[in-house]
């Protein structure tokens, strides 16, 4: 038998159909509908899938079921969209319209969640029952897998990874708090703290990287001129390790996980931020040399993470665990 996974997002949905060990036999991707009404999206997503699985050369009958990661705030229990600022939707039975559209059992979750999940199953972190999924990308997200099992708590409300205060009274944070995660940890967080260090520091070779324009500013520019030894570039990464390993520093204090595998575009530069980061985390968790120690490691599914973590939901739910 085959799976569906289904990536929803606010520009695009990708689609495709996997096979039990998540191995992708055929994807696509269409356009989010502009209406971003629900109905109309099922029905896009309905035929994209049908064709997909005529691609395939199988017909529907060989599918067990589908799975979808969409953003927002989700009842996986029920698959219902509470709401998703992304896509403006509440209260939608997303589930619930997939069934009845493709007579196929349809899971919902967070898109985070599921990329946590896929990770668990298929990715970096197959060899392990505990994993934490942490996601550096626009925001800071995440999924927590305990005992091979997806956990969401009550209500499938919590694991909010990025909202998680690591300093008290801090940068404001668009949750509205301030001091999150997130407001320290994610690309966005990292542009403007790298912006305001080259405002401080007009000799930084930060200005030629960007070639003077402080627009042109991403993720990337701290990190590639702080390996050449520029000082305020590397005030800015050190600032960053310290603060993204306090936030894990916390998670494994809390979960104590086998490993924590970090997603999103941050993670591009590899060991020149993963081993200062486990270098911290190995000294600030507590009982240090004496308790099992987290690897802090990187995904591998790249971008068909949210489409491989879409199928696991609905592999995971119909009878294979993770472990």
């Amino acid at each position: 038998m085959y799976y569906v996974g289904i990536d929803i997002g606010g520009t695009n949905v990708k689609a495709g159909l996997l096979d039990k060990e998540g191995k992708i036999l055929v994807k696509s991707s269409i356009p989010t509908a502009k209406s971003k009404d629900y109905a109309a999206i099922v029905e896009a997503v309905s035929e994209q899938v049908k064709k997909l699985a005529s691609d395939a050369g199988m017909t529907m009958d060989e599918i067990a079921g589908i799975g979808i990661g969409c953003p927002g705030i989700i009842t996986s229990e029920t698959g219902v969209v509470d709401y998703s600022c992304n896509l403006d939707w509440n209260n939608v039975p997303l589930a619930n319209a997939f069934t009845e559209k493709l007579g196929k059992p349809t899971f919902v979750s967070n898109d985070a969640n599921v990329a946590a999940l896929g990770e668990a199953m298929f990715g970096t972190g197959k060899n392990y029952k505990d994993v934490i999924f942490v996601t550096l990308g626009t925001g800071v997200g995440g999924g927590v897998i305990i005992d091979g099992k997806l956990f969401e708590g009550f209500e499938s409300k919590g694991a909010e990874l990025g909202h998680m205060v690591i300093v008290k009274d801090g940068e404001p944070c668009g949750c509205g708090r301030r001091g999150c995660m997130e407001a320290y940890c994610s690309a966005n967080a990292l542009i403007r703290d790298t912006k305001r260090a080259m405002k401080e520091n007009k000799q930084s070779a930060m200005w030629k990287f960007v070639d003077g324009d402080i627009n042109k500013v991403d993720g990337r520019v701290a990190f590639e001129c702080s390996k050449t030894g520029d000082p305020a570039a590397k005030e800015v990464i050190d600032n960053y390790v310290a603060y993204l390993g306090e936030g894990l520093s916390n998670f494994i204090n809390i979960f104590r996980p086998q490993a924590i595998i970090l997603g999103g575009g941050v993670c591009a530069q590899g060991d020149y931020l993963v081993v200062p980061v486990q270098k911290y985390t190995d000294e600030h968790t507590y009982g240090g040399g004496r308790a099992p120690r987290t690897l802090i490691l990187t995904a591998t599914l790249g971008n068909d993470a949210g489409l491989i973590g879409a199928a696991s939901l609905a592999i995971s739910k119909l009878g294979k665990k993770v472990k």
